[in-house]
């Protein structure tokens, strides 16, 4: 994502994701003082945030996997992106292994619903932890950034398939998103470069479809911006160029990208709030499906890849895909959405969250991991 130049604190704010976290820290402290005031918040804003608020987040998620198929970018040449898409494979398949065989063996079949929740990997929060280990330039990077969009491509095809908002109208989405999309076509073949008609026209019509046909709503842009007006090659992953392009699809990221970091401040203030009491086993399942499923994930399947004759991006090491795995492991954002869409509010869902939360000790786990490993050296 192209992130406009900022001043000073502002920028270190909406860049590092800093109001997410305190609309998370807020949640937990204001949940484990006054509950009751907790709840009948969030459930009045829940709503408008998740169901409405977030396509936002998940369309500047689709943005950065559109544009990484475009000629240039990552997932443009299925040769150079192969090893990274199998680690992003391996990195979903196995935590969510991982996490149904702690079910299984615990004896707790209510939890199984929760499976896709380790899937998750926070682009951002990874993408920071990063940055703070590797060198500029480290191919650790760019592998992890892309295993990241992989990752989040993976999961909202899951969000999708496995967690309908409601009983599923095949009827009525079809009805409805096919005019979402032909609408959408014909503005981009009329060269409307506005970025509104788009979303209020197509990504309106594209909402009610997923809402009517039993779909996440939260989705209603992610078919609507391939079909924007986009550049023709892509500059890279987080490349601050971005900023100066004229393209449609850019100048939503650009206008949106300050906004959805409020809406996130939002969705950690509506979703986070859980009592300290609601750690249970679900918790430990995420945690340890998160922070041991996904580098074991990514790095066996990296090396199968390496086995069968693909090279690793830039050469780069066992060693530096492990501490990439741990980083991967933060699940945070994307793991507390799919646990609000796979549990009621209760008592399970509590302790899923609780597991999603926690997948942030990835971050020191990853950096401490990074220095015993010592990734520059050679990188």
């Amino acid at each position: 994502m192209a992130h406009a130049s900022r001043p000073g604190l502002w920028a270190f704010v909406i860049d590092n994701s800093v109001l997410l976290i305190a609309g998370t820290v807020t949640a937990l402290v204001w949940a484990n003082t006054s509950l009751a005031s907790y709840e009948h918040v969030s459930h009045a804003l829940h709503f408008a945030v998740n169901d409405v608020g977030m396509v936002f987040f998940f369309a500047l998620a689709a943005k950065e996997i559109v544009e990484a198929t475009l000629p240039g970018g990552p997932l443009g040449s299925l040769r150079e992106a192969a090893v990274p898409l199998m680690a992003a494979v391996g990195g979903m398949a196995v935590p969510a292994g991982l996490f149904t065989a702690q079910v299984m063996l615990a004896g707790r079949p209510e939890l199984m619903p929760g499976w896709a929740v380790p899937c998750a990997t926070d682009i951002a929060f990874s993408y920071l932890v990063a940055r703070l280990i590797f060198p500029a330039g480290h191919p650790a990077i760019p592998f992890l950034l892309l295993l990241a969009v992989a990752d989040d491509a993976l999961g909202l095809l899951l969000l999708a398939v496995f967690y309908p908002s409601g009983p599923l109208s095949p009827l009525a989405f079809a009805a409805l998103m096919a005019p979402a999309i032909a609408i959408t076509v014909i503005m981009a073949r009329r060269g409307i470069r506005s970025f509104w008609p788009y979303v209020l026209i197509g990504g309106g019509l594209a909402w009610t479809a997923l809402y009517l046909g039993g779909v996440h709503p939260a989705l209603a842009l992610v078919p609507i911006l391939p079909f924007m007006p986009h550049a023709e090659r892509d500059r890279g992953l987080f490349d601050a160029s971005e900023r100066e392009l004229p393209d449609t699809m850019n100048q939503f990221e650009r206008w949106w990208h300050a906004p959805v970091q409020l809406i996130l401040f939002f969705f950690g203030l509506v979703n986070a709030g859980v009592p300290l009491g609601g750690v249970g086993a679900g918790t430990w399942m995420v945690v340890l499906a998160l922070l041991v499923g996904k580098p074991v994930g990514i790095v066996a399947t990296a090396a199968l890849g390496v086995r069968f004759g693909l090279s690793a991006p830039g050469g780069l090491r066992y060693r530096d895909m492990s501490v990439v795995g741990v980083a991967a492991g933060i699940g945070f954002t994307v793991a507390l959405f799919f646990a609000t869409a796979a549990f009621p509010a209760g008592r399970l869902l509590d302790e899923i969250k609780m597991g999603a939360l926690l997948s942030f000790a990835g971050a020191p786990l990853a950096i401490g991991l990074g220095r015993v490993l010592a990734p520059r050296v050679g990188g």
